[in-house]
């Protein structure tokens, strides 16, 4: 059971044109609505024409009447200091919507992080292309939504999808979904769809990147977690690892290999988006860990 502290964590991610005393200005106007900072993070681009980043956690005494309170003078504040802002607590639990096809490993994952409490998430709903995953998923109390996408029906899919996820997810997770959304389905969720994939792009581009990977005597293996956008593989980075290997692995030890790095990796990115430690600039990210 959450502290009564615990519950009452508020996490506001700020960014902004940088400015002589914005940071003094972010901490009086937080004193103002009696909130009680327990940790402070800022990066500035340029300290004279950038851009200031920050992060701030703090404690709020009166939950019910200074969030709502502190959400409609932000507003003000951010149109005065031309700020992007983004308010969360710990009361309102992000729900999270995995999508899969056959791989379990990064589903897996996830799923035993969400359940050890090491992702403070829920999962709603799992959604594939294929059945092969169900009965696992099913048995840890998760609903399974089976959606086959082909050319022919691919727009009926994403509306079918759009339906299940209206109002019970806050954000995607593609955990190793081998299927390209389009445009009209990313829109819908902004820098809410996190994708993994292997480190081998744009080298090894298509199917069987791993025997391409061996037969080419590659010594370095890893995965990339990213924001999904229009231009496929190439949103906003979240977190990266690689792995050394040696001319002793077989095609397969590449697969292995890489299937451990992509599922801690992708965990990470997921982890620090439900934490509210990720800040998208442009094609970037800030991520305060």
């Amino acid at each position: 059971m959450q502290s009564e502290q615990n519950r009452n964590r508020t996490t506001l991610l700020i960014s902004c044109p940088e400015k002589p005393g914005i940071i003094s200005t972010v901490s009086n106007f937080l004193l103002e609505h009696q909130a009680n900072i327990v940790q402070f993070d800022q990066h500035t681009t340029d300290p004279k024409a950038g851009m200031v980043f920050m992060r701030i956690e703090f404690d709020l005494s009166d939950f019910d009447s200074s969030y709502i309170k502190l959400q409609e003078d932000l507003d003000g504040l951010a149109e005065e200091y031309h700020m992007k802002w983004q308010l969360n607590n710990k009361r309102e639990k992000k729900r999270m919507a995995i999508f899969v096809t056959k791989q379990d490993s990064c589903l897996m994952e996830l799923i035993w992080r969400v359940k050890s409490g090491e992702i403070d998430a829920d999962i709603p709903m799992v959604i594939s292309n294929h059945n092969d995953l169900r009965e696992i998923v099913e048995r840890e109390g998760i609903p399974y939504h089976y959606i086959p996408v082909s050319v022919e029906t691919k727009d009926e899919a994403e509306a079918r999808t759009l339906e299940l996820l209206e109002g019970k997810v806050d954000f995607i997770v593609l955990a190793r979904y081998m299927q390209i959304l389009s445009p009209e389905f990313i829109s819908k969720f902004p820098n809410r769809i996190i994708n993994i994939h292997h480190s081998f792009l744009p080298a090894f581009v298509g199917a069987n990147p791993y025997v391409r990977a061996f037969n080419r005597g590659v010594k370095l293996i890893g995965a990339t977690a990213h924001y999904v956008t229009n231009d496929l593989d190439e949103g906003p980075i979240i977190e990266q690892d690689v792995l050394r290997v040696t001319h002793r692995y077989t095609a397969n030890d590449l697969k292995v290999a890489g299937r451990h790095v992509e599922k801690h990796v992708l965990a990470h990115a997921v982890a620090w988006h439900v934490e509210n430690k990720v800040i998208v600039h442009g094609n970037k990210t800030i991520i305060f860990t």
